[in-house]
């Protein structure tokens, strides 16, 4: 491949690529320039250093899973949209690995607000579970129990670490049916604070 070929985004959707092979750790310039048939320095002129490139790429992968998601609820409410989100989020984890090993990296903040794709995630998530007349700071809450939900489910599946016999889609399928109830009936924070100082 023409060194004259690379760009930020061709360079980001093969280390994307290669990340799915080899595994996100395992991203290096070294390898990519390998890939592209450049010495590593040619790669300093299109990406700072490794790490802006893992954010590029963890933007990128953020942006097809929430394309594949918002796709996937579009249409939907309640339990439907939640089974429809999880089984999005699920897909693009074990089809992708090395992409949503990305997603999982902290990113700047700053970068989170200039980015469409992650500003997106937010509005879909935040705005299925508002269906479930959750405000702040309960949102957040239930947002973190869904992504550490999903996140350890996908991760333990990924690994083999599921070993006993019970198929794995009908342990997922009850873990959103448990979900879809525990949403219905959350816990407010407002009920527990005042309860406290009934006390």
């Amino acid at each position: 491949m023409a060194r004259a070929g690379i760009t930020p985004d061709r360079l980001t959707a093969a280390a994307a690529d290669l990340a799915d092979e080899v595994g996100f750790e395992s991203v290096t310039l070294s390898a990519l320039a390998r890939h592209f048939g450049v010495k590593d320095a040619s790669l300093y002129s299109h990406v700072r250093n490794l790490q802006e490139l893992r954010t590029r790429v963890a933007l990128l992968a953020g942006a097809e899973m929430i394309d594949r998601i918002a796709v996937a609820v579009a249409g939907r409410a309640g339990k439907d949209a939640l089974a429809a989100f999880a089984g999005a989020y699920r897909e693009y984890a074990l089809e992708r690995p090395g992409r949503y090993a990305a997603t999982q990296i902290r990113i700047d903040q700053a970068l989170v607000a200039d980015s469409p794709g992650l500003r997106r995630t937010a509005e879909i998530t935040y705005g299925m579970l508002r269906a479930y007349g959750l405000e702040e700071p309960d949102l957040t809450d239930a947002v973190r129990l869904l992504r550490s939900t999903f996140h350890g489910y996908c991760a333990l599946e990924a690994s083999g670490g599921f070993g006993a016999p019970r198929d794995v889609q009908k342990s997922w399928k009850r873990a959103i049916d448990a979900l879809h109830v525990l949403l219905q009936n959350w816990p407010r924070e407002d009920s527990e604070e005042e309860e406290s100082e009934d006390k």
